[in-house]
């Protein structure tokens, strides 16, 4: 009923939609005398404004052109090398041959697209060869692939490290508990493609630890709640008819009741400055948006097993976590280097969640573990922003670099010192 509802609501908006563009393109258009006023200026930044939030926020591109290599640039350009039902293996191939380092980027599969990450990939690109994994929205997967689950997203990356081999992950917010796991599994099978190293951002490791709303949320009530309540079945209107799914439309209400005021301080800011005419500030809140704004849904199953298996019954740091209904066993992991990195102020991940992986994987050496907290930061600035491309980036650049040799203990001293 709920998708249905949200449908019924999109049709209806959809010619107020199309209204106020007209009205915007009216009021904006050079012949127009109202452009010139400001009268038309408020009625153009107005009618801007509701054609935002009345919008249906599609996938956005990556659009990454260019990758900045020793000041030169270097044209890039995307490829699919894993073509999965539930995602796509991603590769950023630099249209030169580079000695950097193979990088997996494990996206959330958390109700964005891949595409959130866009900055995170820009920034890496220009010293590693980067792939990402881009998670399909299931609405769009038929039900003939069957359904997804968590163990299925850990078998996922496991197949994606054997593709690439040799490889560095780095994994953002919830996609670090899969990604522990499944270093987990390869080092218990023993296989020579295991990851040099792991970097985890920010992610919901032990949510014990300075628990947040959202923790609170998903432990709140009981999982039959879950299920009964937010698990809708995609209708006919979409490839994925019948796919039992976690909606996108709704983890969106979710995110922006968080920060409602915060939200709606910025629409009115960027009426302000659509009236001023300060398009730079007005575009940053275009891009910014239009990325935020565009949502997937998830599957039912892997959204009821995060939520019981991480949130509800912390099997990862209580040593219960299983993986194909067997216990997996964290202490195995003794080739793998491990950097975690949080924000002061994330207000989704509280410090300490993502540390605790250091507990966890016991079987480190100490001189293989490091941990930074970014100061001034929430938690998209842990992988996106300023203060990532001046601090956090370049921190996991000299990871990479120092782990992607053998072990050599005059790059551990350097690395201790950077941290």
């Amino acid at each position: 009923m709920l998708y249905q509802l949200h449908q019924a609501y999109t049709q209806t908006v959809a010619p107020i939609n199309a209204y106020m563009q007209h009205m915007r393109n009216f009021c904006t258009q050079p012949w127009s005398p109202l452009s010139y006023t400001m009268t038309g200026k408020t009625i153009a930044a107005a009618a801007e404004v509701v054609e935002r939030i009345t919008e249906n926020y599609h996938k956005p591109e990556f659009g990454i052109k260019y990758a900045d290599i020793s000041g030169n640039k270097i044209a890039v350009t995307e490829e699919i090398v894993v073509d999965k039902p539930f995602c796509k293996l991603r590769h950023f191939k630099r249209n030169a041959t580079f000695d950097q380092p193979k990088l997996l980027v494990v996206a959330p599969l958390s109700g964005h697209h891949a595409t959130l990450l866009r900055g995170t990939v820009e920034h890496l690109i220009s010293d590693h060869e980067v792939y990402i994994t881009d998670w399909e929205n299931v609405r769009d997967v038929p039900v003939s692939h069957g359904g997804f689950s968590l163990d299925d997203y850990i078998s996922y990356l496991i197949d994606f490290c054997e593709f690439l081999s040799d490889v560095h992950i780095v994994a953002i917010c919830q996609a670090t508990v899969p990604s522990i796991v499944a270093a987990t599994v390869m080092a218990e099978r023993k296989v020579d493609f295991q990851p040099k190293s792991m970097t985890l951002l920010g992610g919901p490791i032990d949510t014990r630890i300075s628990p947040t709303d959202v923790n609170d949320y998903a432990i709140s009530k009981e999982l039959q709640w879950f299920e009964e309540n937010v698990i809708c079945t995609v209708p006919e209107t979409y490839t994925g008819v019948g796919q039992k799914v976690y909606p996108g439309f709704i983890q969106l209400t979710g995110f922006l009741s968080m920060n409602y005021n915060s939200h709606v301080h910025k629409h009115f800011t960027f009426f302000g400055d659509l009236i001023k005419g300060d398009g730079d500030s007005a575009e940053n809140h275009r891009k910014f948006y239009n990325e935020y704004l565009a949502v997937m849904d998830m599957p039912a199953d892997y959204y009821l097993d995060t939520i019981r298996r991480v949130f509800i019954e912390h099997q990862l740091p209580q040593g219960k976590m299983e993986y194909q209904g067997k216990i997996i066993d964290c202490s195995k992991v003794d080739q793998v280097a491990l950097l975690t990195i949080e924000g002061e102020n994330d207000d989704i991940t509280g410090v300490g969640q993502t540390e605790a992986a250091h507990h966890i994987l016991t079987g480190i050496p100490e001189d293989m573990k490091f941990h930074y907290v970014q100061e001034d930061v929430g938690h998209y600035g842990v992988f996106n922003g300023r203060r990532f491309r001046q601090e956090i980036g370049p921190l996991i650049r000299r990871f990479i670099t120092t782990y992607n040799q053998p072990r050599d203990n005059a790059k551990q001293e350097s690395m201790e010192q950077a941290l």
